[in-house]
């Protein structure tokens, strides 16, 4: 199965303390087994290296750390999709027709890779944002 893993559900499954750690971690383990393939895009690696460097915990996790986990945990084991200049405007475009601004852009930005990845599923923390920007994919996006 081609799982497309959203930044929120990497950074839970990166994080012991974080309260859905355990469902996430879950999933990222099968990807590294091989059970299936972990999907990401390529904006989730700045996003993901962002929120774990800043993540509320004491200790901090330090940049070597997040630059590692990331490198071992996701670059190592998960396809990458990139995004061209053209969906980028698509998501643009997509976003004003249907009047959604701000921040929900990142989501249907996550999406638009997880669509041309031909994902089968879209693991995500937030799924109500999820599903408002590409409600025609509303059956693929999951909660771990």
């Amino acid at each position: 199965m081609r799982v497309f893993f959203d930044t929120s559900v990497l950074v839970a499954a990166l994080v012991d303390s974080h309260p859905s750690h355990r469902a996430a971690f879950a999933r990222l383990r099968q990807v590294w087994s091989q059970s299936d393939t972990g999907l990401v895009a390529v904006h989730s690696l700045a996003e993901l290296y962002a929120t774990l460097t800043a993540f509320p915990q004491k200790p901090r996790i330090s940049a070597a750390d997040a630059s590692l986990l990331i490198q071992r945990s996701v670059l190592d084991k998960f396809e990458v999709v990139p995004l061209s200049v053209d969906d980028y405007a698509a998501v643009i475009e997509q976003l004003a027709t249907s009047s959604l601004i701000s921040g929900v852009i990142y989501d249907a930005l996550i999406l638009r890779a997880a669509l041309k990845a031909n994902a089968d599923h879209v693991l995500t923390l937030n799924e109500k944002d999820f599903r408002r920007v590409y409600p025609e994919i509303a059956d693929k996006i999951i909660v771990p």
